[in-house]
């Protein structure tokens, strides 16, 4: 196995870090010497031990050996001792790290290893490495003012949420539905509109084999209009439930749900919505719904990464999954950056991102 190989390797298994590692980074470390692979790892929980030390650990015995490892090793003690210093202690003499650790507290190692004598280099699958990490990796940047906010949608092959009749259940399949749960649990809150929240009566859990560390927030973002107390997502023994809206609005549902613990935010517009959860510590937000809510947050290009589920079907009309937007000249049109396409059982996913969040 090279070194290009072992770091696809490690890329797989640091992504089993998905909702249990969270604030930290997912990790994986991959040891090679003479070509083969002597041992492995990943970041499995936070506060458990670093995938560097956990391949190591799986080792017994890495003097000579090359660390192949998605982010470059930490330099800190935190809850864990650093993994620079188990990596010079076993006798590693090469490292080679997908991205550089951007934190302040994280950042250095690369610097100690080569000090200690230890050959480094860094970049190796760095595009891929970045979109994993891509929530970590932008709430790194200390002058972001909002939160990482992925937007899913589940549509018919021309752009639909749901048919003429506002039905959408279920326009994606079984295996859709399963990936929707797992990717729920690696993101601080999930949230829907005001309409969707009413209309479906979303329980907006994650329900499946994947349980995350932190049940996510769920939050319903809306302007105005009545929230029926009989909704699912004011069952707060579920999962804690907070209403995003209008700064008078949040006066009168304070009120209204002062004998709950749902949590009631108001602000004037989405960016400055967005940037009252970031104040609260929300980190990261999968938005799932509706079309109104992604149309606005599309329009004032407050998405990050876009998590798109069409399903093999036409509706010809219904409720549009992007909304009315203004028009941009196609010269003017900034191009995503594709991070994954596969299949979802008879469904078919797309992953695209906006090339300001992998910048870090």
């Amino acid at each position: 196995m090279d070194e290009s190989q072992a770091m696809r390797r490690a890329l797989d298994l640091a992504v089993r870090g998905w909702g249990r590692v969270a604030p930290n980074p997912m990790v994986g470390a991959v040891l090679l010497r003479d070509g083969e692979v002597i041992g492995q790892g990943h970041h499995a929980e936070f506060g458990a031990p670093h995938a560097e030390v956990v391949a190591l650990a799986d080792s017994h015995d890495a003097a000579g050996a090359t660390c192949v490892v998605t982010l470059e090793p930490c330099s800190h003690h935190g809850k864990t001792p650093p993994c620079t210093t188990a990596l010079i202690e076993a006798g590693v003499v090469r490292v080679v790290a997908a991205t550089s650790d951007p934190t302040a507290t994280g950042g250095g190692g690369a610097a100690w290893l080569t000090d200690a004598g230890i050959e480094v280099e860094v970049g190796l699958c760095a595009e891929e490495a970045a979109a994993l990490n891509a929530p970590f990796l932008y709430g790194a940047n200390g002058d972001r003012r909002r939160p990482f906010v992925a937007l899913k949608l589940a549509t018919s092959l021309d752009g639909f949420l749901a048919d003429r009749d506002g039905r959408a259940r279920w326009i994606s399949g079984p295996e859709s539905r399963e990936f929707v749960h797992w990717l729920r649990a690696g993101f601080d809150a999930i949230g829907v509109g005001r309409r969707t929240a009413v209309i479906d009566d979303p329980l907006l859990t994650v329900r499946g084999p994947l349980e995350p560390r932190v049940p996510p927030l769920r939050l319903v973002f809306g302007r105005g209009g009545e929230f029926p107390s009989e909704l699912r997502l004011f069952d707060t023994e579920a999962a804690p439930t907070a209403v995003v809206t209008s700064p008078a609005g949040a006066v009168e549902l304070r009120e209204t749900l002062a004998h709950t613990p749902v949590r009631v935010f108001g602000a004037d517009g989405l960016a400055a919505s967005l940037a009252s959860l970031k104040e609260a510590g929300i980190a990261s937000i999968l938005i799932e719904g509706g079309g109104a809510l992604a149309a606005a947050l599309l329009e004032e290009e407050l998405v990050d990464r876009l998590y798109w589920i069409q399903a093999p079907i036409f509706l010809g009309t219904g409720v549009s999954a992007f909304g009315p937007r203004a028009g941009i000249p196609l010269d003017g049109a900034s191009p995503w950056v594709v991070i994954e396409r596969r299949s979802l059982g008879r469904d078919t996913l797309l992953v695209v991102d906006r090339a300001l969040c992998l910048q870090g």
